[in-house]
């Protein structure tokens, strides 16, 4: 895309969702945390399942030590990955006390030195927790980037630097949520909905799905 075409890609994304927000359910920067963390391949209703009854349990640091790992999985054993991500979620909640006093600090190069945080959870926490104009890249948002020609790139790091570029600087803060739902419920993977794409005329994919596959007699 044309730096003009990709502009008017996100202001028009934006003007048909003027109030984006995650998905995922918290109450607090270690809620979020802890949330995203779990959400790495697994879907945000299968966590959100999860953390409704985790969280009145266990909200702070202190208390998902407290919970330890054999409590914490009985409330995350259907998402997938969960021996895994109860580990790092008790892992990072004692380094998050032994650190920096319980609190989820507002710096990426100590999140990211949190167990199993990577770049993307960092940048979500970094956008929705505390404001910052941070882009995390997840499969939704690189497809989505590459498919259209909005970000092409071969890493989610390169389809970031491209976004960071792209995006209208006044739309950087949101941007992160009117792609991912855009990819998650229109630029599908399988089957992109492009009959009802408020930005198909602006997107440079050459095999739109103009109409919907006829359902089975």
């Amino acid at each position: 895309m044309s730096a003009a075409q990709a502009a008017a890609f996100v202001r028009t994304l934006a003007a048909h969702n003027p109030a984006p927000r995650t998905e995922l359910n918290y109450t607090s920067p270690y809620t979020l945390l802890v949330a995203v963390a779990l959400s790495a391949q697994a879907t945000d209703v299968s966590v959100n399942k999860a953390t409704a009854t985790l969280f009145p349990l266990a909200d702070t640091p202190q208390k998902m030590v407290a919970l330890g790992e054999a409590g914490l999985a009985e409330h995350i054993r259907r998402i997938g990955l969960w021996k895994a991500k109860a580990r790092n979620v008790i892992a990072l909640s004692r380094l998050l006390i032994e650190r920096h006093g319980g609190e989820v600090p507002a710096d990426r190069a100590a999140l990211e030195a949190l167990p199993g945080v990577g770049r993307k959870t960092a940048n979500v926490v970094l956008n929705v927790a505390f404001g910052e104009e941070a882009m995390a890249v997840d499969t939704h948002i690189f497809r989505l980037g590459n498919r259209t020609g909005l970000a092409p790139g071969r890493t989610p790091r390169a389809v970031e630097d491209a976004l960071m570029k792209r995006v209208p600087p006044e739309l950087l803060r949101d941007a992160h949520h009117w792609l991912i739902l855009h990819g998650r419920y229109i630029c599908k993977a399988r089957l992109p909905e492009c009959w009802h794409c408020v930005v198909r005329d602006l997107c440079n994919y050459g095999d739109k799905v103009l109409w919907p596959p006829p359902r089975a007699a």
